[in-house]
Formats: C-alpha cells, sequence, structure tokens
C-alpha cells in the first residue's frame, strides 16, 4: 500500500475541491434555470412597469425553457415589494422589476427599507422613456421659453403624476431652481395627471411621454419639451430641453430588473446577457416605440453605475427642494 505523506494529501484534497467548485460554478450558469422564475413587478397590473415586465417574462420564457411568471406586489410606491425582494434568497429564481422609483424612494421616505446600491443586484435596465413638459391649447405660450415667461407674469400651476416622482421633481428643478419661476404643482395619481390638462383644470402637465403622444398629434393638448438627452422617438419634432439651452437637463423614467444580494455572477451575467438580446428583438422593439420606450443595452458594471448615479441626483434633488411623498 502505497502511504500518501499529510502535505501531499492536503495538496491533493484543495486541488480536487478547487476543481469541484469551478465544475459547480460553470454548471450554474449552463443549467440556469432549471425550473420556473418569477418576477415581482412593485407597482399594479397595466402600469408601466408591469407592461414591461410582462414583456421581458414572455420573451424571457422562449429563451430559457422555462416558465417565467408575474407577480404583483403594489403599495408604498413600491418599497413593499422591494424590500421584499431584498431580503430572498439570492438564486436568481425571484426578480424584482421596478421603475425609477426604486432610486428615489429612500431620499423621500424616512425607512424606505432598502438601500438600493447595497441591498439588491442590479441586473438590466429594461427600457427607458422620458418625460414631457406640456400644455393645454388655450395656453398662449407655444415653446418652452414662452412657457417660462407667461409662467413669471401669470399665476400658473402644472400636473405631474405624483409627490416625489420625476414628472415632479424634475419640473421642479426646471421650474424653480433654473429658470426661477413660482409656477405652482398639483399632484395626481400617473392615470389622472394627463387628463387634468386635458380637460382644463390644470394648464400644463409634466408626466411621462407615452400618455400624451396621441394627444399631441391631434393637437389636443401641445407638447413643448422632452427632459431626455435626445428626443423621443414617438414625437421626434419635439425638441429636449437641454437643445433649448438647459445643458445636461434630464430627468427619465425608467425600469430595471433587479435580483436579491448574494445572487451568484454568472446567473446575473446570463440574465443582463438575455434582456440584452430581447431588447433587439422586432416584436419588443414594436411594443417600444408603441410605448414610447427607448432600449438601454449595458453591461452589468455600467447598470450600476448608472443606478448609483441616478440615485445620488434624486436625493440631490429631494434635499434641494425638500419634497415630500403624500
Amino acid at each position: 500500500m502505497i502511504k500518501t505523506k499529510p502535505r501531499l494529501m492536503k495538496i491533493l484534497v484543495a486541488l480536487n475541491m478547487s476543481l469541484g467548485l469551478t465544475a459547480f460554478s460553470t454548471g450554474a450558469q449552463a443549467t440556469y434555470p432549471d425550473k420556473p422564475v418569477k418576477i415581482i413587478v412593485a407597482f399594479p397590473p397595466g402600469s408601466s412597469t408591469d407592461t414591461v415586465a410582462r414583456l421581458m417574462a414572455q420573451q424571457m420564457s422562449v429563451a430559457f425553457g422555462q416558465a417565467v411568471v408575474v407577480e404583483n406586489r403594489p403599495g408604498a410606491s413600491g418599497n413593499i415589494a422591494t424590500t421584499f425582494v431584498s431580503k430572498l434568497p439570492g438564486d436568481g429564481y425571484t426578480l424584482l422589476m421596478h421603475s425609477v422609483a426604486i432610486a428615489v424612494n429612500p431620499s423621500l421616505y424616512a425607512k424606505a427599507g432598502y438601500d438600493v446600491n447595497k441591498d439588491l443586484e442590479a441586473v438590466a435596465i429594461t427600457g427607458v422613456s422620458p418625460n414631457i413638459f406640456f400644455v393645454h391649447p388655450d395656453v398662449k405660450a407655444k415653446t418652452l421659453a414662452e412657457l417660462v415667461a407667461l409662467s413669471k407674469n401669470e399665476k400658473l400651476s402644472y400636473a405631474s403624476s405624483g409627490n416625489g416622482t420625476t414628472t415632479h421633481l424634475g419640473a421642479e428643478i426646471f421650474f424653480r431652481n433654473l429658470v426661477k419661476s413660482d409656477i405652482q404643482h398639483v399632484p395626481y395619481a400617473p392615470a389622472t395627471a394627463v387628463t387634468a390638462v386635458l380637460s382644463g383644470q390644470v394648464p400644463v402637465g409634466s408626466t411621462s411621454v407615452p400618455p400624451v403622444v396621441q394627444l399631441a398629434k391631434s393637437g389636443k393638448v401641445r407638447a413643448l419639451a422632452v427632459t431626455s438627452s435626445k428626443r423621443s422617438s414617438a414625437l421626434p419634432d419635439v425638441p429636449t430641453v437641454a437643445e433649448l439651452g438647459f445643458k445636461d437637463f434630464e430627468a427619465n423614467t425608467w425600469f430595471a430588473l433587479f435580483a436579491p444580494p448574494g445572487t451568484p455572477a454568472d446567473v446575473l451575467d446570463k440574465l443582463n446577457n438575455e434582456i440584452n438580446k430581447i431588447a433587439l428583438y422586432k416584436s419588443v422593439q414594436d411594443v417600444f416605440s408603441a410605448q414610447s420606450l427607448e432600449s438601454a443595452r449595458m453591461d452589468r458594471p455600467a447598470v450600476k453605475n448608472y443606478i448609483l448615479l441616478e440615485s445620488q441626483k434624486w436625493d440631490k434633488v429631494v434635499k434641494q427642494i425638500g419634497a415630500k411623498v403624500d
């Protein structure tokens, strides 16, 4: 019988363990997912976040050969779903679909229940939509500059999609900080902000682009500017705020997929790669176009950095204007 020296035995055991772990790690990515995946949506059915989640889930299911189901857990501007997912095991089988609110809420709520940059793994940006400044047709202003001038001479108000949303915070930064206007904010629910302007209850609106597109094209409202760094493909004739002399101004609504902390890097990379592939599908681009969404294909480090910068930006804005939740 051949005797193995104790030190050599330790080396062999360590080598075998190392090889076994490498094989397991490689196998994890190769086999994931081997059972259904669930996407928790932070907002109700029919919301923009829900629409994006169901579109992604449908395509992911085909790509993975496994069911990808959607479960809505709305409440507290998405904080309920976020806190729930942040405490789950990081196995890649329960994910979170959220909006830009996930980067804003920790600054708005005294106890949001999470830190987006520490308590979750950012997977992918699944879509980006600019916000838009628009007016009722009876408002005299034909351009954003004319609206600014009008707001300094008359008492005006604007409707947003709610306190603490980027439609509110972006408008406050523009009107109060940049152009020093005293225009008053009137918060509405997302579904009723556009209706408030359309009916003439409020002369000015600041909302996401999708519900405004057809109204602007038909002349029922007048679109003045979008808040993204480039023009919206849905309204290509409408200039950006930055184009009109306010360099670097940007206030987008975006949607992103997250995973619980501790999810293996290879699983996160596989999800990120698949989402970026899905964004190129014509069927997906057609839906995005109809929803006035743009795809944002980023690798995971870029996604993580984007969300970090967004959370820092909105934290600064919230503190500047003293925004409060309802």
